[in-house]
């Protein structure tokens, strides 16, 4: 995520097939070979007039937006919002189906959702009430409490100074092509591949910083 102009599309961290039978291989190469590619492609469109911004990273230029010239804050909050949240998404998955969720983020989770199953919970229905495009976010306050957030679009957490753990992409690309309408078929396909001991890297990261 510290990477700057020109940004690059990384390649998948497995098989585009190796998330079957939770997300079909298809969906995997169109979603990252096309949709996040197009991300990356319009983000470097946006900053190559701006020679001032090659040296910044994905998170300043979505945390300081009041920063960038007039008429270019649209275009680059909307595609390096793309390009950030698609990473985190594709990087926050595992074939490693059905892992166990590890300390300390279990722990997290029992004193922020009273247990990892009411946690799940809520994490759904927080996914299923985004309308339209959008993600969930499972992410940690400043305080250190574990909070549920929701974007439209592509939208981050990062402006509201939330750190992100886990995200939950639910623009109907993500899963159309196997679960058609059925959001919530999704969702549950994607807690067998939701990769927590990733997001708790990320915890511990967020700790100890």
């Amino acid at each position: 995520m510290n990477e700057h102009y020109p940004f690059q599309n990384p390649p998948l961290p497995y098989a585009y097939d190796a998330l079957e039978p939770y997300i079909d291989e298809k969906t995997m190469h169109l979603h990252h070979d096309r949709h996040l590619q197009t991300y990356v492609d319009n983000l470097n469109a946006a900053l190559l007039p701006h020679p001032e911004l090659h040296d910044k990273s994905l998170v300043f230029l979505l945390t300081h937006q009041n920063l960038l010239p007039c008429g270019t804050q649209i275009p680059i909050r909307n595609n390096a919002g793309g390009v950030y949240n698609h990473i985190f998404y594709f990087s926050g998955l595992t074939p490693d189906a059905d892992r166990p969720i590890p300390d300390p983020l279990s722990a997290f989770l029992i004193e922020s959702f009273q247990s990892p199953e009411k946690f799940k919970e809520k994490f759904k229905a927080a996914t299923l009430s985004v309308f339209g495009s959008g993600y969930a976010w499972l992410t940690i306050e400043p305080t250190g409490r574990l909070c549920i957030f929701v974007t439209k679009n592509q939208d981050t957490p990062l402006p509201a100074g939330l750190f992100p753990l886990l995200n939950i992409d639910v623009w109907e690309h993500a899963y159309y092509l196997k679960h058609y309408n059925e959001r919530a078929a999704y969702i549950d396909d994607w807690f067998h591949i939701a990769d927590f001991a990733r997001a708790n890297e990320h915890l511990l990261s967020f700790l100890h910083a």
